[in-house]
C-alpha cells in the first residue's frame, strides 16, 4: 500500500490542491477560468498572450523530460547497487577460492624435489587474481570500458 501512494504522491498532492482552488473559488463566489481570460485579454494589448500557449507546451514537455531523466537516474542507481551486490558476492567466493588455494601451496612447499618454477608461477598467478579482484572492487565509475580495464592483464615493468 505505501509503494502505490508514493508511486502516486504527485497525482495525489495535484488533486488536494486542485480540491483546495475548487473549494477556495466556490466559498468566495470566484470563477478562476474567467479571471484567467480577463488576465489573457490583458496581455492581448502587449501581445504576450500568444506566447501563453507555446510556453503551457514547452513546460510540459519540460516537465515530461525531467520526469524521464529522474526515472532513468533511479533506474541506473538500482543498477549500480545490484551490480556493487553481485560484485562484493564474487569477491567473497574467489577470495575464499584464493585462500583455500594455499593448502595446495603449502602441500607443493612439502614435497620434496617440487620445482620451484612452478610455486613461483603460482604466487605470480595468484597475485595477479589478487589484484584483479582488487582494481573490481574499487571501481567508482561502472561501465564495460572501466571493468574491462580493472581485470586486463597487466604488463609486467620490467618487460
Amino acid at each position: 500500500m505505501k509503494k502505490t501512494i508514493t508511486n502516486i504522491r504527485l497525482t495525489f498532492i495535484g488533486m488536494l490542491v486542485s480540491v483546495i482552488f475548487l473549494i477556495i473559488s466556490i466559498v468566495f463566489d470566484m470563477d478562476l477560468f474567467e479571471r484567467l481570460l480577463v488576465a489573457l485579454e490583458d496581455l492581448e494589448k502587449y501581445e504576450i498572450d500568444e506566447l501563453f500557449i507555446p510556453l503551457m507546451i514547452f513546460f510540459g514537455f519540460a516537465f515530461a523530460d525531467v520526469i524521464k531523466q529522474a526515472k532513468l537516474r533511479r533506474v541506473e542507481l538500482e543498477k549500480t547497487k545490484i551490480h556493487r551486490a553481485m560484485l562484493s558476492s564474487t569477491h567473497h567466493v574467489l577470495n575464499n577460492f584464493l585462500n583455500q588455494m594455499q593448502l595446495f601451496k603449502m602441500t607443493a612447499d612439502d614435497t620434496p624435489g617440487f620445482d620451484p618454477n612452478v610455486l613461483s608461477l603460482y604466487n605470480q598467478i595468484i597475485a595477479e587474481a589478487s589484484g584483479q579482484i582488487e582494481s573490481l572492487g574499487s571501481l567508482s565509475d561502472i561501465n564495460e570500458t572501466t571493468i574491462a580495464a580493472a581485470v586486463a592483464p597487466r604488463q609486467n615493468e620490467s618487460e
